[in-house]
């Protein structure tokens, strides 16, 4: 059961935010070989894109791999927001996702992101231009408003889809909230009354029943899992099999997690290099730690004495043969 964005069509209704330090094109390859329904790329500025900024540049990366190839994109400017368009294309993009959900401070405080959200016309006049510079479906990705004063999610998202935008995602929480408190996914329903073109919500999404309860109030045609994929970028395929059997995979057992895990560290390194990729891959190891731990597979004194010996060494043989005996560890004892 996909969705369709303009002429192409997902494989499920589950999909994989865009988290920047999160879906780098390693998180985001395992996730699609796992079976989530569209994986996004962090978010790319596009004016720095256009310059050929390094880090924007890796952001951007995928398209060998990734299929549809998705490229989300932030700025202010409608001519830079043009010149991105056309520069991700370049670059495979198969579909461009618009930045108006991030809620972060040094992007709202260079008017981008969520900052959008206070000035509808000049997000609307962003939205045009991307869309005329674009040969491939535009989606857009926004909160319900930018604090509870101005819920304009719906007159957005209206807006957007008179200009061509072909699909909306909706974060159930304002900028102001930032990632506090509950999402709201009725409040979302407010924008499925707006608009024909499909629509996503998003926001604290966690699990199956979690998807389906996001799915009846908010009336959206799917979901997108972010915080909840942390540390398990199997996870978007999983829920979408709860929802659709058939569509997405099953959930791994010990000795498969420990291979996508390991596979992950490995990729990490080799995409970063090996000292940057150690230091980035920490958190992620660190979220998979915590994951045995909450299913009671790892006692939480046994998980500090591993995120310790783990997340602290610059050796990453260590830390590969680490890994291995954590998972031998946790495997050994869960059939006992």
């Amino acid at each position: 059961m996909g969705i369709k964005i303009g002429a192409i069509e997902t494989r499920n209704r589950v999909f994989l935010a865009p988290m920047s330090g999160v879906t780098d094109e390693p998180f985001r390859t395992l996730a699609h070989a796992h079976g989530a329904g569209l994986v996004v790329s962090e978010m790319v500025a596009s004016e720095e894109l256009v310059n050929a900024r390094p880090d924007m540049l890796r952001r951007a990366l995928g398209a060998e791999s990734l299929s549809p190839f998705v490229i989300q994109l932030a700025g202010r400017e409608p001519h830079w927001m043009a010149e991105g368009v056309k520069v991700a294309q370049d670059m495979g993009a198969e579909i461009i996702d618009i930045n108006m959900g991030c809620p972060a401070r040094e992007v709202t405080g260079g008017l981008s992101g969520s900052a959008l959200m206070r000035d509808l016309d000049h997000a609307e006049r962003l939205i045009a231009a991307a869309v005329e510079a674009s040969s491939v479906p535009v989606t857009l990705k926004m909160r319900l408003g930018w604090d509870h004063a101005t819920l304009n999610a719906p007159e957005l998202a209206r807006r957007a889809e008179g200009q061509g935008i072909a699909l909306v995602t909706v974060h159930g929480r304002t900028r102001c909230q930032f990632y506090g408190g509950k999402a709201d996914w009725s409040a979302i329903a407010k924008v499925r009354e707006a608009i024909s073109i499909p629509l996503i919500a998003n926001g604290d999404g966690a699990s199956v029943a979690d998807a389906r309860d996001m799915l009846a109030k908010s009336g959206a045609d799917g979901v997108m899992i972010g915080r909840g994929a942390y540390g398990r970028p199997w996870w978007p395929g999983v829920i979408a099999e709860g929802l659709d059997p058939g569509s997405g995979v099953a959930e791994p057992s010990i000795g498969e997690e420990a291979e996508i895990v390991i596979e992950h560290h490995e990729r990490m390194l080799s995409h970063h290099g090996a000292h940057h990729g150690n230091r980035i891959a920490r958190k992620h190891t660190g979220w998979a730690i915590s994951r045995l731990s909450e299913r009671q597979l790892l006692p939480d004194d046994e998980a500090a004495q591993w995120r310790a010996a783990l997340l602290r060494t610059n050796d990453n043989a260590a830390v590969r043969s680490g890994l291995h005996e954590l998972y031998d560890t946790v495997r050994e004892r869960a059939a006992a």
